[in-house]
């Protein structure tokens, strides 16, 4: 699938965040089997059981039985434009998702230029 147009759908499927402490919406996007699928974050009091928007995508994905994902989209559309790179990347649990369940996958980053793969931003995950 085309760059943009993924990141397109994770910045649409964002404005659906329920994001009710920290006013930041993400949205993911992942293709999977030829697929598309997206989440959203979603916070809740207890802010460590907050379900990341790249995990929310996953559990839809493989809850319909998808197996071979081939790209991730990563949209943090409160971002600031002058985000740094730091400040758009998903979270370690994500990165962590994203080497068990996508290793060969492409990462895009909304408002970032260059694509990423797993080793780019989790050298040497945890494996078993």
């Amino acid at each position: 699938m085309e760059r943009e147009t993924l990141l397109s759908l994770a910045r649409e499927a964002a404005q659906r965040a329920h994001c009710p402490y920290s006013h930041f919406r993400v949205g993911a996007a992942i293709v999977a089997n030829g697929q598309t699928y997206v989440g959203v974050n979603i916070e809740i009091a207890s802010y460590g059981l907050t379900l990341c928007a790249e995990r929310s995508a996953f559990a839809a994905a493989i809850s319909t039985g998808a197996t071979a994902i081939t790209h991730v989209a990563v949209a943090c559309i409160d971002a600031p434009a002058t985000a740094l790179i730091g400040e758009r990347m998903p979270c370690g649990a994500c990165r962590q998702w994203l080497a068990d369940l996508a290793p060969d996958a492409i990462i895009y980053i909304d408002g970032v230029t260059r694509d990423f793969y797993v080793p780019d931003l989790l050298p040497y995950a945890f494996s078993l």
